[in-house]
C-alpha cells in the first residue's frame, strides 16, 4: 500500500484483532472503523501539536490535517513532519540573519512539503500539488506559495524566501543522522 495512513490503520486493526482473538467479518469491519476514527483524531492532534511547536498561526483546518498526515510519512527514512518543522526553524534563522521577515520564512519552510500528504492520490509533483492545496485552503502569501512550488527548482523564485527554503531543505536532509544511510554510502564515507 502506498498510503502510509491506510498501512497504519491496517497494521493496528490486525494487532487489535489478533490480541482480541475474535476474527470474523463483522468484527473486522467494527475494528477497522474504530481505528479509522482514532487515526483521524491522531492526525489532527499531530497537526495541531506541530503548528503550536512551530508557532504558525492562521492555518485552515484542512492544512492542519494535511500536516498531521505527514507524521506518518517518511522520505529517505526521515519523518516528513519533523523535517518540515526543522526546515521552518532553519528558514527563520536564515531570514533573520538576512534581515528578512522570519515569520514568513518559518511559515514557508513549515508548509514546503505539504504536497507529500496527498501526492500519492493526485497527479503531479509534491511542490505543485502542495502549492495548489495551500492556495485552495486560504494561504494568501505569494512568498509562501512560491516557496512551496519552487523549493525543488520547478518554477522560478519570485521572492528571496524560495531559495531560503531550498537551502534549509538541503541542510535538513543532508545533516548527519537525518536520513538512513545505505551501506555503500557508509563505506564510502
Amino acid at each position: 500500500c502506498f498510503d502510509p495512513i491506510r498501512r497504519t490503520i491496517a497494521a493496528e486493526s490486525l494487532q487489535k484483532l489478533v490480541a482480541d482473538g475474535r476474527v470474523h467479518p463483522a468484527r473486522i469491519e467494527e475494528v477497522v472503523e474504530q481505528i479509522k476514527k482514532e487515526m483521524s483524531e491522531r492526525i489532527i492532534k499531530h497537526g495541531q501539536d506541530a503548528i503550536l511547536e512551530a508557532g504558525i498561526r492562521g492555518l485552515h483546518p484542512k492544512i492542519i490535517e494535511a500536516m498531521g498526515k505527514l507524521h506518518f510519512r517518511t522520505s529517505y527514512g526521515q519523518n516528513v513532519l519533523r523535517h518540515s518543522m526543522e526546515v521552518a526553524y532553519l528558514c527563520q534563522i536564515i531570514a533573520d540573519q538576512l534581515g528578512l521577515n522570519g515569520a514568513i520564512a518559518r511559515r514557508a519552510g513549515f508548509l514546503h512539503d505539504i504536497g507529500k500528504a496527498m501526492d500519492h492520490e493526485m497527479e503531479g509533483t509534491h511542490p505543485a500539488i502542495g502549492m495548489e492545496f495551500a492556495r485552495k485552503f486560504g494561504e494568501k502569501s505569494e512568498a509562501v506559495l512560491n516557496a512551496i512550488a519552487g523549493h525543488h527548482g520547478d518554477i522560478d523564485a519570485t521572492t528571496p524566501y524560495t531559495p531560503i527554503v531550498m537551502a534549509a531543505d538541503a541542510i535538513s536532509g543532508a545533516r548527519p543522522g537525518a536520513r538512513r544511510e545505505s551501506m555503500e554510502m557508509y563505506v564510502k564515507r
